[in-house]
């Protein structure tokens, strides 16, 4: 299981592929905050409303200061579905092989239905503007998680 990171460590660098097969690396956000959260699949009820979620307050975070970035291990493909059919804004990236997730401590054992699985930890990690982490949280929940980080962060 990979090790959660904590405030003030520096949060791991990665380039991903976005919807568009664009590439998308958190360097290319120096300089802003960004909000890197992580969930376990495309085209879900509780991811797609997470995904809906940080869409309808995009502007708000941006005007705050404040990117978003969404992972999962999805391929760009299904990621581009997703964006369509739900009209999402927020920037979507694909990790297949699971290793960003696993960096950021996103990915491992967890509790689905009483069950012990391995998967993704759906988890939000905010990076500051010079790439450490400021806050880390795992195992959130889909609905209300960015009210309550737009509460926490005082916006």
């Amino acid at each position: 299981m990979s090790e959660r990171l904590q405030p003030g460590d520096t949060a791991p660098d990665f380039t991903l592929p976005d919807a568009d097969g664009n590439e998308v690396s958190l360097a290319a956000h120096k300089g802003r905050k960004v909000i890197v959260y992580f969930y376990p699949a495309a085209l879900t009820p509780g991811c797609t409303k997470q995904a809906c979620d940080f869409t309808g307050n995009l502007e708000l975070l941006a005007d705050a200061g404040y990117d978003v970035i969404g992972v999962s291990p999805d391929k760009p493909e299904k990621l581009a579905k997703f964006r369509e059919k739900e009209n999402l804004k927020v920037t979507l990236v694909g990790d297949p092989d699971k290793s960003v997730l696993t960096a950021y401590g996103a990915f491992g054992e967890k509790k689905l239905y009483g069950k012990v699985v391995t998967g993704v930890i759906r988890s939000t990690v905010v990076v500051d503007e010079e790439g450490k982490v400021e806050r880390a949280l795992y195992n959130v929940k889909a609905t209300g998680h960015v009210a309550k980080i737009i509460k926490d962060l005082g916006i």
